[in-house]
This record gives structure tokens, sequence and C-alpha cells, in this order.
């Protein structure tokens, strides 16, 4: 079993990146938390190409003067690491546990050396990738607030659309005839779902509930229906805006649920892909 002899001192693997220097555990840039014993375990784990046994760990991250339960102490150790990679021991992506031996890192892993500053000259930081997206990793501040303003835009439509529903029905009978009452009959159902469905997503957003891409992504079919149905909207308003701005804003709604997509993807990078 081989170590990791280079003097490299990051190592980039999946969303995670681990800086032996700083002594930090970051996932797309954004910082996690890990105490220092699981750190070290993490970073030999690492620094190995295979299986690290049980006895190896002992010797190197506890001393022989230490009076603890070893077997209790490095469990828990591992557990704080699964938990920081959300990970599992039963289908393993980072950490797999070799039955009656020890412990090895399963994922690719790459090393990277930090470019020293050159003499007289300030550092400048460089954004990290997004790891599935392949642009600089944004701010999640501003993503997440983007992401509200949109809940907020399709919020609007269906409050408006219920105030308005009379003016609505004038508007659709012209347009329809006889069959105007399936378009009042679509504003209320899809406005009856769509409120709360926006009121989630918007105070999951706030609260940065980070199984929010996971949900959305489950939930994305539904929603991507609701907003189509939504984009047709603005032909209500065709004898007002004319027939080419009409086209032109449902157009730009067609795309938006792919749009909140994205967001999520960069805000929550194990989210909807």
């Amino acid at each position: 079993m081989a170590a990791q002899s280079s003097p490299l001192r990051i190592a980039r693997f999946g969303v995670f990146e681990v800086d032996a220097c700083a002594k930090e555990l970051r996932k797309s840039g954004a910082r996690v938390r890990l105490q220092d014993q699981p750190f070290q375990l993490l970073l030999l784990l690492l620094q190995h190409s295979g299986t690290v046994t049980r006895e190896e760990l002992r010797q190197k991250l506890w001393s022989e003067d230490t009076f603890v339960d070893f077997d209790h102490s490095l469990n828990t150790a591992v557990n704080k690491i699964r938990e920081a990679l959300h990970d599992s021991a039963s289908s393993p992506r980072y950490v797999e546990t070799v039955a009656r031996r020890g412990y090895r890192f399963v994922a690719p892993v790459e090393w990277i050396e930090p470019s020293p500053p050159a003499p007289g000259n300030q550092t400048l930081a460089i954004a990290p990738i997004h790891p599935e997206l392949e642009i600089t990793q944004p701010h999640r501040g501003l993503v997440r607030v983007l992401f509200l303003l949109i809940q907020l835009m399709y919020l609007i439509f269906y409050l408006c659309a219920l105030f308005l529903l009379s003016s609505i029905d004038r508007q659709a009978d012209e347009l329809f005839g006889t069959h105007s009452w399936i378009v009042t009959v679509a504003v209320l159902v899809t406005a009856g779902i769509g409120i709360p469905l926006r009121c989630y997503l918007l105070s999951a957003a706030a609260f940065d509930y980070r199984r929010l891409g996971e949900k959305f992504r489950k939930l994305f079919p539904g929603i991507l229906i609701l907003d189509q149905l939504w984009a047709t909207a603005p032909f209500l308003l065709v004898d007002k805006i004319g027939f080419g701005a009409a086209f032109a804003a449902t157009a730009l709604l067609l795309y938006v649920p792919f749009s909140e997509r994205t967001l999520l993807r960069m805000a929550y990078p194990d989210g909807p892909k």
C-alpha cells in the first residue's frame, strides 16, 4: 500500500475539496464543518491508494498513551466523515468499509499543488469551478435570491389571476366562445396547486433547506407542466399588448422552469441533474 508521496496539498473528489494546509473540507467552495480527528482520518484515507488497516489508523492517529475505546472512536470518526460527505456505509461513494480489515477511499482523487504567490504580488483568489455545469461557481446567496424572485413572480401571477378572474373569463369568452369555461377551470386548478407549491419553494430556499435540490428534482415534471400552461397566459392580454409581445413573453416563460432547475444545480450541486 503506497502512500501519497507527492507534496500536493489539495485533494479534489466529486464536489468536495480537502485542503491539508488549511485543514478544511469544502463543498463547491463552501466550508463543511468537520472535527480535527475525522479530518485527519479523511486525509489519511485520501493519501493512500488502497485499504488502510485499523491497526495502521490506530498507530498514526491515536497515540499509545491515549486511553480511549479505539473501536468506538474510529467508528465515530468514520460516521462523521460519511455525514459530512453525505455518504453511507451500505452504498459508499467515498469511504468503503473493508470487512475485518479497515477502510479505503473509493472515489477518484485529484491532487493539486497550490501555486505559490509571486514575490511582492498580492495573491488573487480563484473561484472554484462548478463540478457539473463547468462554470465558475457563483455565490450561493445570489443564486438563491434569483430563485426566490422567480417563485415570487409566479405567486403574483396566481394571485392576480384569481383577483381578476371575472376579467379573464370575459377575455376567454371572446377568444374561445362556448369553451371559455375550460380557461376558468384551468386557472382555478393550476392556481390552487401553484400557490402552496410556490410557498413551499419560497420557504425552502429562504431557509436554505439542504435537500431542496433533491426535492425539486422529484417535483420538476409536475412543475414543468404547470409552468408551461401558465406560459400561455400572455395571450389573454393579446388585445392590449399585441400578438408579438404576447408571443415574446410566452417564449420567455417557457424557459423559466429550466432556469429554475439550473439555479438549483448551482446552489445545491447534489440536486437536480
